[in-house]
């Protein structure tokens, strides 16, 4: 539950960015309610259309071919998180102040409310898309109920409107850059916790075989399937007995991704620093 709430609010918060932003320019220009709306509606629309293929497409396999998938959409998920958090830490800026300038171009007449619901309706699906396949992830990686899936889903998509409200209609001021801190950390240790599984799925499928060996049995002490083994192995991938390879794998995927972003984030920094030196 707490995986999926995690990402339904962190990606709620992005698509609410961008939508708050685009309304609050364009607030007043007869229309703009009605095609941000329809913007909204598209992007739900195209979301869901991924989900049901990729739930289509899981119900069509069995046996290794199910595993195979399985590992396919947890590699997947992981480097679209890896990619999103590198993204997000070198553009989130950027992001915004080009969805700033739409709202001023739709306001102006520069151009049409079309681009507007355009613009809203590609935000929506991207982060609408990128949830459910994280959440078919989640439920492949196994620990996660439907239940516990539904509700932490509930529980992120009200956690991330409210957030989203509040700071549209000026309410509260929210450090966006420190919201987006934690949840990135959180969202990588969920994407090592992923790739871990993924290599999981390849050693039981027979596909790969190096690294098979148990790192360390810990079920004695902490099972990972208890209630307080279940958290962690859904919040940072924690199993009982990992194989060498999970291991080496979970390790990996951790340094690559910190050090990608902290990588490319002082460049961020530094662009937004001079662009608005030249303004």
């Amino acid at each position: 539950m707490i995986g999926a709430l995690i990402i339904v609010f962190r990606e709620v918060i992005e698509a609410g960015i961008i939508v708050g932003i685009v309304m609050a320019v364009t607030k007043g220009v007869p229309g703009s309610r009605l095609m941000s709306a329809v913007g909204i509606a598209a992007g739900v629309l195209g979301a869901s259309l991924v989900a049901v293929f990729a739930g289509a497409l899981a119900d069509a396999l069995n046996g290794d071919g199910q595993e195979i998938f399985n590992a396919s959409i947890l590699a997947l998920a992981v480097c679209m998180l890896a990619w999103h958090n590198i993204w997000m830490a070198s553009h989130g800026r950027q992001l915004a102040a080009d969805a700033r300038q739409l709202g001023q171009d739709v306001r102006s007449g520069a151009k049409t409310l079309y681009a507007l619901a355009i613009v809203i309706a590609v935000a929506v699906m991207r982060e609408g898309s990128e949830v459910a396949l994280f959440l078919y992830g989640l439920v492949a990686a196994g620990g996660t109920t439907s239940g516990d899936l539904l509700a932490g889903s509930a529980l992120g998509l009200l956690a991330g409107v409210a957030v989203s409200a509040v700071t549209y209609f000026g309410l509260v001021t929210i450090p966006t850059r420190s919201l987006f801190t934690v949840t990135g950390a959180l969202i990588t240790f969920l994407a090592a916790g992923l790739a871990a599984q993924s290599v999981n799925f390849l050693q039981q499928a027979g596909i790969v075989t190096i690294g098979a060996a148990t790192a360390w049995d810990t079920s004695a002490i902490l099972s990972d399937t208890s209630l307080f083994g279940r958290v962690l192995h859904t919040l940072i991938g924690y199993t009982d007995e990992p194989s060498l390879l999970q291991v080496a794998v979970y390790v990996a995927t951790l340094a690559v991704i910190f050090g990608l972003t902290r990588l490319f984030a002082p460049r961020a920094i530094a662009r937004s620093a001079t662009t608005a030196q030249t303004n």
